[in-house]
């Protein structure tokens, strides 16, 4: 089974997933989320998933652009964007490595819960570069497998149940990968929960 194959399996059983493993660290996470985006005019979301995030990001930024490469997620989040009524945000279907937007088009770029998951960082994280603006945010929550004994052992139980995970981050390497690629960390917070968040926002 290929990573989006996989993706567009757990579509319907991604919110409670999530939220099993998010329980304790997301109601913080959406709060500095929505905070760093606050008074942004164009932000793109990659990685929306059924729009856990959006929902936050929308509420304080102008305009949202929410994209996921799954079809399936794709479906689930127009649905949740359509229900909460927010008419400042759309919803489009986009590979992170080909992102289909002009150079410098966005302030900020929010990619929640992903890095871990992309097979090239580097190349991700230089996709994300073109399309915001020199000096752009970039807001990157990610899951730290490696942070915790639990979150190392739930991460590989994880593993064995088909999870598609690339790399395991703890707080440290998290950052030394976002430096390694040229992003200038200008703040970071470590959610703890079964798997621990790093929290990290940088600059281009």
């Amino acid at each position: 089974m290929s990573d989006r194959d996989y993706w567009e399996r757990h579509a319907r059983n991604y919110d409670a997933s999530l939220r099993w493993v998010l329980g304790r660290p997301l109601p913080r996470m959406l709060e500095l989320a929505s905070e760093a985006v606050r008074g942004k005019r164009r932000v793109l979301e990659v990685a929306a998933g059924t729009g856990i995030v959006t929902s936050a990001i929308a509420q304080t930024s102008e305009i949202v652009v929410a994209t996921d490469y799954a079809s399936a997620m794709v479906e689930s989040l127009e649905g949740r964007v359509q229900d909460a009524g927010l008419n400042n945000v759309s919803c489009e279907q986009a590979d992170i490595y080909a992102l289909p937007y002009e150079a410098a088009e966005f302030d900020t770029v929010v990619a929640a819960n992903v890095l871990h998951l992309v097979p090239d960082l580097p190349a991700a994280i230089e996709a994300l570069r073109k399309v915001t603006k020199p000096g752009g945010s970039l807001v990157v929550p990610t899951f730290c497998h490696d942070e915790t004994r639990l979150s190392w052992l739930v991460s590989r139980v994880l593993a064995v149940s088909g999870f598609p995970a690339h790399r395991r981050f703890t707080m440290q390497s998290l950052r030394k990968a976002l430096e390694e690629s040229s992003v200038k960390v200008v703040g970071a917070e470590l959610l703890p929960g079964l798997i621990p968040v790093g929290f990290v926002e940088g600059v281009f």
